[in-house]
């Protein structure tokens, strides 16, 4: 039974008129590895809206079925990408969604945990990265915008049915112009790509590896049985 990842990543927001998180899940979808022959990739990009990713990312859910969420967002302010461990149940009530919506409370759930911890494999992610000569970070907070909300409603949907296996990213704004030498460089489209593929085998790899554990302990079980 192949694998199934979903990909999203978010449209154009005040601050982020180019977003790299728009082009980027397409792209990764689009691959043609031998190591996605039998997985199946669908894209979605978020309107940066928290109505959006409340309508959107259920729907989503029920209909892709997948293994694998892989979540992506633009942290313009950082020069690497940033593993995202875990997503807190904040918001800022200051700035408005593409749709002007501003949260009535800080607080994305009432009376739920303060933070959501990934399970995704980290540590091999942002290692994954690197070998691909793409700097890379472990990060345990993902903001306080749609980004974190969104990771939070992927990993409450997750807690509440047993899966899928979810994970954010946050890229930086990528160069498109030259810059001179003596210049920090910035990333390019293509890094980002290398990166994304980088990250993307990664995860399938583990989705599989815990869906082989899940078929064992339920044969273990039918034997006892």
């Amino acid at each position: 039974m192949p694998l199934t990842v979903l990909i999203t990543g978010f449209g154009p927001f005040p601050g982020a008129p180019a977003n790299p998180a728009t082009a980027l899940p397409r792209r990764l979808a689009a691959l043609r590895r031998p190591a996605f022959a039998d997985v199946k990739r669908s894209a979605h990009v978020f309107r940066t809206s928290y109505a959006a990713v409340d309508r959107d990312l259920p729907a989503l859910l029920k209909r892709v079925r997948p293994d694998v969420v892989l979540l992506f967002g633009v942290a313009a302010r950082t020069s690497y990408l940033r593993v995202e461990t875990r997503a807190c149940n904040v918001r800022s009530v200051l700035f408005a969604d593409v749709d002007g919506h501003r949260p009535a409370t800080n607080a994305i759930a009432l009376k739920a945990p303060a933070a959501r911890a990934g399970r995704g494999p980290h540590a091999l992610l942002a290692a994954s990265v690197r070998a691909r000569r793409v700097p890379a970070r472990l990060s345990h907070s993902a903001g306080r915008y749609l980004c974190n909300f969104a990771y939070w409603r992927a990993l409450e949907a997750a807690q509440a049915s047993g899966a899928p296996l979810v994970q954010f990213i946050h890229v930086p704004m990528p160069r498109r112009a030259p810059v001179r030498p003596a210049a920090r460089r910035r990333l390019t489209p293509v890094d980002l790509e290398r990166a994304g593929e980088a990250i993307l085998l990664a995860l399938v790899s583990a989705a599989r590896i815990r869906r082989r554990a899940v078929h064992k302990q339920h044969g273990s079980a039918s034997r006892a049985a």
